[in-house]
């Protein structure tokens, strides 16, 4: 039997979704205490949207049988109505709360000295919508958890408005809503759980205590994210989707800036005698001691054996999409990968200064890539120099190897021959099954394989 699902299909870009992934990630979320919660406090820079900004008037306003609580999807609307049915029935979001009430989170708690999981900011900060006091409408129960407002923004102002007949989407966000439909903006919104930021963390400390490895792709997400809404004529012409190999690319230029600025803020160094490991690659230290993974490609990077490593999975990512726009660009990240790397080795104030050069030149490319028209050619290109990567050893590192697979798989679905290519997919993916007994050479040897094929 093979380990490419039946074709698991999502209005924002119908896709095949494989078993392991799936497992990994769909079904892991019970025990990763939710990773995928989207919580509240997101500031985008680019157009200044503050999801706190207004009153959060609480799940129960948007539930009633006249809103978005109807039985079934109604196809004479330009929404389902069926919303908060498919959110509280399907979305692990509902349950993210109640995750902090099981024996897991409990022992947590306890080991960072809590009085409890489902009272600390700490923990409340990811799994509900943890808006100030003053924030909180007559009908908002924390309870809830990861209600309609973590993702849409306080609705004090557009509850009403947003039904009127005559309101569009572009008065609604003036209103304060929040342009889930942006991928930047969607992906800002996820990171700010699932990577963090420098006053909502998940430390070394907390990883300690117990809770699981943070990980997260945007185009995977969106995908087995249960869907409330088409991507119709009607949806097009009131905002602007973008799907495919953008969404992909999104999502690693918005998780790559967001791990260059934690490297510039406090959390680097405010720590105490040592680091804040978390920014560091976890297999640094975490895999058996008898496997020798020092070798030739971290000699080329300019390290040396026994310390502590950067993350660079994102970037190794962003590196083979400059290889299908200019070689010069290729090299030119690669350098500055490198650079930043070799500042781990030295001191803060080397890697502060490597990460905001290197920040400042994804920021000025990535524009440029994503209003680039990226042709299959591009596609196949990026697909190819990826599993050159782990066929190369540069993916030695279980983080990079686990984005490498999610990445190939997408750019896959994106050309339109992953069936063809169902068990190059499913290598890469028994590769990476598991984070406890990753082996660099097997990937390595899954992605020689995917090279020949691709």
């Amino acid at each position: 039997m093979t380990r490419l699902m039946k074709r698991k299909i999502h209005p924002m870009h119908p896709r095949p979704v494989g078993k392991t992934s799936m497992r990994r990630f769909a079904g892991g979320l019970s025990y990763s205490l939710l990773l995928i919660c989207l919580c509240g406090g997101v500031a985008a820079a680019d157009n200044h949207v503050d999801i706190n900004a207004d009153i959060h008037i609480g799940v129960p306003s948007c539930a009633s049988s006249v809103c978005h609580g109807k039985l079934s999807k109604q196809d004479n609307e330009n929404v389902w109505l069926n919303e908060f049915r498919i959110w509280s029935n399907e979305d692990n979001h509902a349950r993210a709360y109640k995750v902090l009430l099981n024996a897991d989170s409990k022992r947590i708690a306890q080991n960072l000295g809590l009085k409890s999981a489902h009272t600390a900011d700490i923990c409340l900060d990811c799994h509900a919508d943890n808006v100030p006091a003053d924030k909180r409408g007559e009908k908002f129960q924390i309870t809830d958890g990861v209600g309609c407002e973590a993702c849409h923004g306080g609705a004090e102002r557009w509850i009403e408005s947003h039904t009127e007949t005559d309101a569009s989407h572009a008065d609604n966000l003036a209103a304060g809503m929040y342009p889930t439909e942006d991928p930047q903006l969607r992906a800002a919104l996820c990171l700010k759980c699932h990577m963090g930021s420098e006053d909502q963390f998940a430390t070394h400390r907390i990883m300690g205590a117990g809770h699981p490895r943070l990980s997260f792709e945007l185009q995977l997400f969106t995908d087995i994210q249960p869907a409330h809404y088409d991507v119709d004529d009607d949806y097009i012409a009131r905002k602007r989707p973008v799907v495919g190999f953008n969404l992909w690319l999104s999502g690693q230029l918005a998780a790559a800036d967001t791990y260059l600025g934690l490297l510039q803020s406090k959390l680097l160094q405010d720590t105490g005698i040592s680091p804040e490991f978390s920014l560091m690659d976890c297999h640094s230290c975490h895999h058996s001691m008898d496997d020798k993974r020092w070798g030739a490609q971290r000699r080329s990077q300019g390290l040396t054996p026994g310390q502590l490593r950067l993350q660079d999975q994102h970037l190794i990512m962003l590196k083979a999409v400059a290889s299908a726009v200019s070689k010069n660009q290729r090299d030119e990240l690669g350098r500055s990968i490198v650079s930043l790397l070799k500042a781990g080795q030295t001191s803060y104030a080397a890697i502060r200064t490597r990460s905001a050069a290197l920040q400042a030149w994804l920021n000025e490319h990535g524009r440029q890539w994503l209003a680039h028209e990226f042709t299959t050619a591009d596609m196949r290109a990026i697909r190819k120099a990826l599993a050159q990567s782990g066929a190369n050893g540069e993916l030695a590192d279980y983080a990079a190897a686990e984005q490498a697979a999610i990445g190939i798989e997408n750019l896959s679905i994106n050309i339109g021959d992953a069936s063809s290519q169902q068990k190059v997919l499913d290598d890469l993916y028994v590769a990476v099954e598991s984070d406890q007994s990753y082996s660099p050479s097997k990937f390595r040897a899954a992605s020689r394989v995917a090279l020949g094929h691709f």
